[in-house]
This record gives structure tokens, C-alpha cells and sequence, in this order.
């Protein structure tokens, strides 16, 4: 009998139990910040690059082939000096095989600028190495900027939207199960510019 009562007030290896029962949800709380800030790295820099894509897609040649040397004015009979209407030319969406979703009767004479795509993608990739060019979709909206038979530009100023989609972020916690988060598509727009080249400032 008393040797069983020393057992039972016997404390000396408590603080390990304790600590045994505590460390795994110390080492989830430690996870789990490292996560939290690993996720936030992930997105900004998701972020960045699709606001670089869309800039670098503002001022050089355009994933869809035509648009830029297009004259509205000589072709469509549009007066000179009047801006684009969008029964011309509405929108048009590019990704990383074809454009589609072309809206406007110039879209016949529109084509796939495929390296213009690619030295789209490849920037936003410069950005965030984990993207590739399936994530990019680039879409050039009418939105009444320019001027039919402009000598100087492309006849249309589009707003040039680039959407990046399909990217996953995997925390560190859940790697045992090979689990991984679908994170938001970013979006970014500018107006274009020159639309010629293959280079961005």
C-alpha cells in the first residue's frame, strides 16, 4: 500500500507529459504563422505579377495578331478621326493556345500572336516562377479610346485585362497529406499604350 500511494505522488517526469501533450498544438500555432506569412508572400507576389503582366502587355506587340496595324478607316469605312464602335470591334480573350470570345466584325481579320503571348507570360514568370502560361488569360476591351485611321497608333486603345487563374498554395502543415489551397484569380487592367515591341519600362 504505501508502495503504491509513492507512485501516485510521484511527480518527477509530469513536466515531460505536460510538455508532451502541449507540443503539438505549439508546433500547428508555429506552423501555422509560418503558413500565414508564407501565404501572404505567395499572393503579393501573385499580385505583382499580374499587374506586370498587364503592364507589359500595355506597351508591347499584342497576344492578338492584326489589332495594332488595323485601320478601322480603310477597311470598316469608318470616318477618320471618329472613335472605334464596338459593333467594329468589342473585345477579344487570349490564353496560352488561341484567342476567342471575339466580339465585333474586325474579328475575322484577327489572328494568334503566339511569342506576344508568351513574352507576356514570361514576365508575370520572371515575377512569380510558380505561374506558367495556362494560369494567364489576357482580354482586349473596346472601351472608346483612339480614333479610326490614327497614323500614329494602333486605331483602338483597349483596355488590356490580365487575369491569372488556377494557382495553389500549399501550407506546410498539410504537406503530410499532400493538400493544397486554390488561392483567388488576380486581375489587373491598363490602358494600352504603343502595343509594339517586346520589352516594358
Amino acid at each position: 500500500m504505501t508502495r503504491s500511494r509513492h507512485f501516485l505522488a510521484d511527480d518527477r517526469a509530469s513536466s515531460a507529459a505536460e510538455f508532451a501533450m502541449v507540443l503539438p498544438l505549439l508546433l500547428i500555432l508555429i506552423f501555422g504563422l509560418i503558413d500565414a506569412g508564407r501565404f501572404m508572400w505567395d499572393y503579393n507576389r501573385a499580385e505583382k505579377a499580374t499587374q506586370m503582366g498587364a503592364r507589359f502587355a500595355a506597351v508591347a506587340d499584342p497576344a492578338v495578331g492584326g489589332l495594332a496595324n488595323y485601320s478601322f478607316s480603310l477597311s470598316d469605312g469608318i470616318p477618320q478621326g471618329n472613335p472605334v464602335p464596338t459593333a467594329n470591334f468589342g473585345s477579344i480573350t487570349c490564353n496560352n493556345t488561341a484567342c476567342g470570345s471575339c466580339t465585333g466584325s474586325v474579328c475575322g481579320s484577327l489572328t494568334y500572336n503566339s511569342a506576344a503571348f508568351t513574352n507576356i507570360a514570361n514576365r508575370m514568370i520572371q515575377i512569380y516562377p510558380a505561374i506558367t502560361a495556362a494560369n494567364v488569360r489576357v482580354t482586349y476591351r473596346n472601351v472608346g479610346l483612339g480614333f479610326a485611321g490614327d497614323p500614329d497608333n494602333s486605331d483602338v486603345s483597349p483596355l488590356i485585362t490580365v487575369t491569372l487563374t488556377g494557382m495553389q498554395f500549399r501550407p506546410i502543415t498539410t504537406r503530410i497529406f499532400n493538400a493544397a489551397f486554390n488561392m483567388p484569380a488576380f486581375s489587373a487592367s491598363v490602358t494600352g499604350e504603343d502595343l509594339s515591341g517586346t520589352v516594358s519600362n
